[in-house]
């Protein structure tokens, strides 16, 4: 994996040119394949060692505390005084002011050591990134610095238990209590949160949750739909302006630990808010801290949500990476079967391995293309956060993001899940075992098709929003990189792929103009999933494409990266054409169909 992500990273993206920008001009070459052999001697030794052992011991309340493997705590402490928290902050704040490629590259050796071992992580330096944008110098100074250096690990509560994943339907009420208080605004918050991934444990003396919260209107009522939505800081243990704790426990109880297909390291919570049983400073009611201001909590949460998805994203492509891994190795040493020939099998001749048969071929090429595709669209997404922060046309590497960001989640989540059950029909019976990992890799990847908005939530953000918004200047943004690239290679061997990606780019916007045709949103929405599976697999082909053209030489690794974007081309591109038909004669069928029909 080391040599294709150097590949991506220094020959594909030209991440070492980032090194003549102002932010990064302390840095070098040297200097980011010093963090990328850091995270992966600790990934190797903290982390891949006890994958099995955080997927067999599952976190259990005592009725006291959260119980999780040793191995856990050290893992997760040994990647805070990395620095990576941490990694893409300030100096000033403790960072190490990397580019954010650099950061995800980094951090794929963790997702595919131990995702779920990783996931507090995550969870943490997008929290406290966001409050680094939208909180206050003090709230910077008090949570996110102590989330930064790993003395408190945070989380992000959307989700309630009658709501799911419609925000607008948040129930979590939020009440005045002092608007002078250094911290923000406090308020008392009370309700409940339904799936909140590191929402209660002991690794770390504090959990920092941000809070989506209704503030009620003058009439005392909430305000229905996603304006009346606010953020709230809301520390486990109450905390001075010195970020030191006071002893005193927020009212933050742990309902009930959600017992996982996979997943299982991280913990995953019901947690109630202002229930009573504790009563800080004096009463019932969670003490939480606004952020920004009222009604702003959905922008501000998008911020850290936006930063989850890609991280989701790279976390199934390197799920489905170790999976590949696995069972590419079991296919060169697992004999069985012999040669056809015309005279039929000779069953005195020796069993050949598995490797050599076309249809084991067959799927470790879908493996290989699923995953490598995934991470050069991953470390792709990155470079285009670097281009917005640091480049010279951040309008233009915000509307390409824009475009690719629900592909950037969706896509790895369905493909290199597909990926995993490969790898496990590889092994055959064998797969299916705890005796070897694929099963626990399918079980881990499986939540990511849900993880930070399904399937169906991303293709009707990426059909409803991200295509038609200023007029689809989002999308022709995108279609242009796409067009380079194709442009580029008309003049190489890779003319008749290029052909075939330019009728696929023609079709997708052709589909996307006659699912809008009618101008109402359920004709063109009916099919939101088969247009985001055909656009995802136009990406891949384009992004395969670019990756080919960048390399050079003709050996093994040259090679299998070109077999990789043949086997795209000649596979896959070709199912869009089945998606994208029901998508352009808005297809009615799963609209108009009677409930009491099924």
């Amino acid at each position: 994996m080391r040599e294709t992500l150097n590949f991506l990273l220094f020959d594909w993206l030209k991440a070492g040119e980032l090194t003549t920008r102002e932010r990064f001009a302390e840095h070098s070459t040297e200097t980011f394949a010093a963090v990328l052999d850091t995270c992966e001697r600790i990934a190797r030794e903290k982390f891949e060692p006890f994958n099995r052992l955080a997927d067999t011991q599952e976190p259990h309340f005592d009725g006291e505390r959260v119980q999780l493997p040793q191995a856990t705590h050290d893992a997760t402490l040994a990647y805070a005084e990395s620095g990576m928290l941490a990694a893409a902050q300030d100096y000033d704040v403790g960072g190490m002011q990397l580019p954010c490629v650099i950061e995800m590259a980094g951090n794929a050796f963790f997702s595919k050591a131990s995702v779920a071992m990783g996931g507090y992580a995550m969870l943490t330096s997008g929290n406290a990134s966001l409050l680094m944008a939208h909180g206050t110098d003090t709230q910077r100074d008090v949570f996110a610095r102590s989330e930064f250096a790993g003395r408190w690990f945070g989380t992000m509560c959307l989700s309630e238990p009658q709501a799911g994943s419609s925000l607008s339907d948040v129930a979590t009420r939020a009440e005045l209590d002092d608007g002078s208080d250094p911290l923000g605004p406090r308020y008392r918050l009370t309700g409940n949160k339904m799936w909140i991934s590191g929402g209660e444990h002991e690794i770390t003396e504090n959990i920092v949750h941000l809070v989506l919260a209704k503030v009620p209107g003058p009439d005392g009522k909430l305000v229905p739909g996603t304006r009346g939505i606010s953020l709230f800081i809301v520390p486990k243990w109450l905390v001075n302006e010195q970020a030191q704790l006071t002893g005193e426990r927020n009212d933050v109880a742990l309902a009930g630990l959600n017992h996982k297909l996979g997943y299982r390291g991280t913990t995953n919570c019901l947690l109630n808010f202002g229930e009573g049983r504790w009563t800080p400073q004096g009463r019932k009611g969670a003490v939480g801290y606004l952020v920004g201001q009222v009604g702003d909590g959905l922008r501000c949460m998008f911020h850290m949500m936006n930063e989850a998805r890609i991280g989701v994203g790279l976390g199934a492509v390197m799920l489905g990476y170790a999976g590949y891994e696995a069972s590419l190795d079991y296919a060169k040493q697992r004999p069985q079967g012999r040669p056809m020939t015309a005279a039929g099998k000779d069953s005195a001749s020796p069993q050949r391995p598995i490797i050599e048969h076309a249809d084991v071929r067959r799927m470790l090429l879908a493996q290989k293309s699923y995953v490598e595709g995934g991470l050069a669209l991953e470390l792709y997404c990155a470079r285009l956060v670097d281009e917005l922060h640091t480049g010279g046309d951040a309008a233009e590497a915000q509307a390409v993001l824009d475009v690719l960001i629900p592909i950037a989640k969706s896509w790895p989540s369905e493909w290199c899940l597909e990926a995993n059950s490969l790898a496990i029909q590889v092994l055959g019976g064998y797969g299916y075992t705890r005796d070897f990992p694929v099963e626990q890799y399918w079980r881990d990847n499986r939540l990511n098709m849900i993880h930070e908005g399904t399937h169906g939530i991303q293709a009707l953000d990426l059909l409803g929003r991200k295509v038609v918004q200023q007029g689809g200047a989002s999308l022709t943004a995108t279609a242009a990189r796409v067009q380079a690239t194709i442009a580029r290679a008309m003049q190489t061997e890779w003319a008749p792929q290029a052909n075939q990606l330019a009728a696929a780019l023609a079709q997708v916007g052709g589909a996307t103009k006659k699912a809008w045709s009618t101008g109402q949103p359920e004709d063109a929405l009916a099919n939101a999933t088969p247009y985001l599976q055909a656009f995802g697999h136009t990406v891949l082909a384009w992004l395969w494409l670019d990756v080919a053209m960048a390399v050079e030489g003709e050996g093994d690794f040259a090679q299998g990266k070109r077999v990789a974007a043949r086997y795209f081309f000649a596979y896959e591109l070709p199912k869009i054409g089945a998606w994208l038909d029901v998508v352009a004669r808005r297809e009615p069928l799963c609209r108009d169909i009677k409930t009491d029909w099924f």
